[in-house]
């Protein structure tokens, strides 16, 4: 076996199913560690009504939550892979797919932003970015379908030659615009640099990031740091409800940029959906998270 349209078809709807239906397993991980830090009883216990949704949806099969979002693909494709066939056309259709048979059946959230038409077809959807992998064979394909609790509060702003302060306070004016309309607690992805649109990239990756990972980088390991506190500290707490846990991490990257200097900020509810697949050249399918 290779690699196929039919296959690709496949996974493109496996891993979106996938990602409706389970919380990735650092996520519930960081879920009980908050549930044990919390000082405030109300917040501990929507920390473990959440635990338990996530547990309950595995068990059922069912949706995490009801807003399935928008398909989103990132796709990595081995320079060494042999492709015959449109692989974003195989996407594509792996979602109608899904769409098709999946149970129970997910909402329409694809929008038309001139016309706010709803249903399930749309220009460019699904959103899907193509990278390259040097030496390599097979494709990666991680989806993160992006919902309203996630989607509604990213921002970006471009600055002229920032300070590390000043980056780290208009993160900051995003979360407290945001307060607890993104499903807190949440993943917080902020791309520093770069140019407009691949700070948003940046950002968006950021969030993908395993929870408890460290960041390489020590300027942006320190500042992540800083950010966590600084982000729960605000008290907002699950689902608004007070308490230490308004974010499960703050994960921060950068590029190279001109003067100017592109700051976006995105963020991930607690459910942090993400499924992943690695299809090698033999046509074996391996998931991640």
């Amino acid at each position: 076996m290779t690699i196929t349209y039919d296959l690709v078809k496949s996974v493109a709807a496996q891993v979106y199913e996938a990602a409706l239906k389970k919380v990735p397993e650092d996520t519930k991980d960081a879920l009980r560690r908050a549930m044990e830090a919390e000082t405030k009883e109300v917040s501990k216990k929507t920390l473990n009504f959440m635990l338990r949704s996530a547990l309950a949806a595995e068990e059922k099969d069912h949706l995490v939550c009801s807003d399935s979002g928008i398909p989103v693909y990132f796709v990595k494709v081995g320079t060494g892979a042999r492709l015959g066939f449109d692989v974003r056309q195989a996407i594509s259709d792996g979602f109608d797919h899904l769409v098709e048979t999946i149970k129970p059946p997910i909402l329409k959230h694809v929008t038309n932003p001139l016309t706010l038409e709803r249903g399930y077809q749309g220009k460019e959807m699904p959103i899907t970015t193509f990278d390259m992998i040097a030496d390599a064979d097979h494709i990666d394909m991680l989806c993160s379908p992006k919902a309203l609790g996630g989607g509604r509060w990213a921002a970006l702003e471009i600055f002229t030659f920032p300070s590390l302060e000043t980056i780290e306070t208009y993160v900051m004016q995003c979360v407290m615009k945001a307060g607890s309309q993104h499903c807190p607690p949440v993943i917080i992805g902020v791309g520093i640099g770069g140019t407009f649109d691949y700070a948003a990239k940046l950002a968006k990756e950021a969030t993908l990031r395993p929870l408890g990972s460290v960041n390489d980088d020590p300027i942006l390991r320190d500042m992540e740091a800083r950010l966590t506190k600084a982000v729960n500290a605000t008290g907002f707490g699950p689902m608004g409800t007070g308490g230490d846990t308004t974010a499960l991490a703050v994960h921060v990257d950068y590029a190279a940029s001109h003067g100017f200097i592109p700051v976006a900020v995105c963020f991930n509810c607690w459910i942090n959906r993400r499924m992943g697949a690695r299809i090698a050249a033999d046509g074996t399918v391996t998931l991640y998270e």
